[in-house]
């Protein structure tokens, strides 16, 4: 075999390698029910759930407490089913959470409560359009 052969082939059993490790990594959107189901059979696997913040009727987010260091957080989300959950943030509130329109949390339950690893935000004002006066 020449060396060009088998310097292809290692090349082809690399992106093989990288391209098994990432698909291991990814994960579809489930709801809470779903996730505390996936906990329970002892998969734990960072799991993405995607939904919205809990607001009154007059659009001000409620279920919100913070640490008294201002350290981490807790919030109630709605999922895709309307269903309520509490999530733990180990971390500092995220810039223009309270704006948000979607939630995306990554994370997983540990001992009943659902702790995200990562909090991603859909806000309205970067994806609608501005209206064009003629």
């Amino acid at each position: 075999m020449k060396k060009s052969h088998i310097f292809g082939i290692i090349i082809i059993a690399i992106a093989i390698v990288v391209i098994m490790t990432t698909a291991g990594d990814a994960s579809a959107y489930v709801t809470f029910e779903d996730a505390k189901a996936l906990a329970e059979k002892g998969n734990n696997n960072k799991i993405h759930v995607v939904g919205k913040l809990k607001k009154t009727s007059e659009g001000e987010v409620v279920g919100i407490e913070s640490s008294p260091d201002m350290l981490s957080f807790k919030f109630e989300m709605l999922d895709e089913n309307n269903v309520s959950q509490v999530v733990y943030y180990p971390n500092p509130m995220p810039t223009d959470f309270l704006r948000s329109e979607q939630v995306v949390v990554v994370g997983a339950y540990q001992n009943g409560n659902f702790v995200a690893d990562k909090i991603l935000l859909k806000c309205p004002s970067k994806y609608q359009e501005e209206g064009v006066n003629v």
